[in-house]
């Protein structure tokens, strides 16, 4: 069942958020960038924040602007060909591990394969 107060998260009855693991790529969905999770940063005012309701995601773009911010609501996670998520230097096994929590979390419409 999909939660009605975050798009594209399942309602898994759960009330304690998990994270999106660092490491994993994303996109965001509406400016497009690509970048690795690497964090989170505490957000004092403004909207757009994790289900914590406190915070966003720091993603390393690897660009002269190093790092933007966005609300989980607003990423998509990268795929490889097989369906696993795309992690920066983890092991398969891990990644499968990762990718099915993550489809524990997710909508499936919220997985692209990268290019």
């Amino acid at each position: 069942m999909v939660n009605e107060g975050k798009p594209g998260r399942l309602d898994t009855g759960k009330k304690n958020w998990v994270r999106i693991p660092d490491g994993t790529k994303v996109r965001h969905r509406q400016e497009g960038h690509e970048g690795f999770i690497d964090g989170l940063t505490e957000i004092i005012t403004g909207p757009g924040r994790n289900p914590d309701g406190r915070t966003q995601y720091r993603i390393d773009v690897g660009s002269s602007e190093r790092r933007k911010l966005a609300a989980e609501e607003d990423l998509l996670i990268l795929t490889d060909h097989e369906g696993l998520a795309i992690m920066g230097k983890q092991k398969v096994d891990y990644r499968r591990h990762v990718t099915g929590q993550l489809h524990g979390m997710f909508t499936d419409d919220r997985f692209v394969e990268s290019l």
